[in-house]
């Protein structure tokens, strides 16, 4: 695993808005006296959603709340590549580079975050509305390479889509989501190719006696 430390510059302090707060008093209130902790990550989590990143101020007020050493904190943090160690962009984009990703064409995908966002990872685009950093599997192996950006993922995509991808986002505009093909949703591009009878499923060829 590579190292991941907080970055270098941070902000004077952190607060949840009162909303997270009730939030995450509740969150906390679901464990058993002496269990707190057990709710960092989903505090951690809640921080991230509200800064966009986990800061050292932010894991110091969360270790408060739960009676956790600041360490304790800081080793989730830093051990869940989930939570992002530096400011991020209005918009993260997670490239999965993971094996059937790359097989299928990650590199160009990657190329085209560089063209378009940043040449480098973890950092931020000129006008603040973008930045890209690699993953882990994302889940959607049959449709990939794909991304994510925020809670919505984007599948069946290549080096031009990707840039198009983009634009249109940087652009306002809402992108459809999932495959950025001629697919629905997980079915085999251009249609099935095994299974096309369909008298195997009126029952015209079951055997006699056979259970229906």
């Amino acid at each position: 695993m590579s190292l991941r430390r907080l970055a270098e510059d941070q902000p004077a302090s952190f607060a949840f808005t009162a909303e997270n707060l009730a939030w995450a008093r509740d969150t906390i209130n679901k464990y058993p006296a002496g269990r707190q902790a057990s709710a960092v990550i989903s505090l951690l989590w809640r921080g991230q959603e509200q800064e966009g990143w986990v800061t050292k101020p932010m894991v110091e007020e969360i270790g408060q709340m739960l009676g956790m050493p600041f360490i304790r904190v800081l080793e989730v943090a830093t051990f869940y590549t989930m939570f992002n160690l530096h400011p991020v962009g209005e918009n993260l984009v997670y490239v999965c580079t993971t094996t059937p990703c790359w097989l299928r064409g990650s590199d160009a995908v990657v190329d085209a975050c560089k063209k378009s966002i940043h040449p480098h990872a973890n950092t931020i685009s000129a006008d603040g509305k973008f930045s890209w950093t690699e993953t882990e599997c994302l889940g959607a192996c049959v449709n990939a390479p794909m991304i994510q950006i925020g809670k919505i993922f984007y599948e069946d995509l290549d080096g031009p889509k990707t840039e198009s991808l983009l634009a249109d986002i940087r652009a306002g505009k809402t992108p459809k989501e999932g495959p950025q093909n001629s697919r629905r949703s997980s079915e085999p591009e251009g249609g099935a190719t095994t299974l096309t009878d369909r008298s195997i499923y009126d029952g015209a060829n079951t055997p006699k006696g056979a259970a229906s």
